[in-house]
């Protein structure tokens, strides 16, 4: 599988950091929302981003924009599409609908959900569409955030799992992990569980908020890696 063009369904905080990461990749991208000109508003926000989210802002003008009632036709064109609208299931499965009717045969579908299970988000999709479909959850902000989470099915092509990490890899510069659909995948998981227990321990230090502040934000990401190595390994 080879990644030519890529179409962004949700232009908010996530869907504009990913379309902006392409864009970095020179991959071209088209970001679709409601109304092309929520899509055009995420395109400036972008431009204007603090830290930037261009590593090049002339290159601006190389993410597309339009929306999902005018310009769904480039979903056909797609080979990679990504979901990232608002947490809502039923939305969600209604842009689900529409992505499956339009796309080509063999491209990617994948939602960047925080949370939600994959088993819920394609429990309306044919066994075959099922394929074709995973989360891809990046973090924000989605340039600078290393992690990317691949949420696969029992369902998927684990070559195409293999080539779309590559891909996010090589291309978009991740630190990518394939993961099972456990809850809060790995990050998120792990994440809660290093705050309990930086609570409990605050709270047994007796620790001003302050002190536990400084003190877990510190500790928290190389934690967080050395957890995140071990898993790889």
């Amino acid at each position: 599988m080879k990644i030519n063009k890529v179409v962004v369904i949700g232009s908010g905080t996530m869907g504009s950091g990913i379309a902006a990461q392409l864009c970095n990749a020179n991959i071209p991208v088209t970001l679709l929302d409601l109304t092309t000109e929520i899509s055009e508003k995420a395109r400036d926000r972008i431009l204007k981003s603090r830290p930037p989210l261009l590593i090049d802002k002339s290159k601006i003008n190389n993410i597309n924009v339009g929306n999902i009632n005018d310009n769904f036709n480039e979903v056909g064109e797609a080979d990679w599409i990504v979901e990232a609208v608002v947490e809502r299931i039923d939305i969600k499965h209604n842009i689900y609908e529409k992505i499956f009717k339009e796309r080509k045969k063999g491209s990617i579908v994948s939602s960047n959900t925080s949370s939600i299970p994959i088993k819920v988000l394609s429990e309306k999709l044919s066994e075959e569409e099922k394929k074709d479909f995973c989360i891809t959850h990046f973090f924000n902000p989605v340039r600078y955030m290393d992690l990317l989470e691949i949420v696969k099915n029992e369902n998927n092509d684990l070559d195409q799992i293999n080539s779309l990490k590559n891909f996010c890899e090589k291309d978009l510069g991740k630190g990518a992990l394939i993961c099972n659909d456990t809850p809060g995948f790995l990050g998120n998981r792990i994440g809660v569980y290093a705050m309990q227990v930086a609570m409990t321990e605050a709270f047994k230090m007796k620790l001003t908020i302050e002190e536990a502040d400084a003190v877990f934000l510190e500790g928290q990401w190389e934690y967080q890696k050395q957890v995140f190595l071990d898993f790889m390994i």
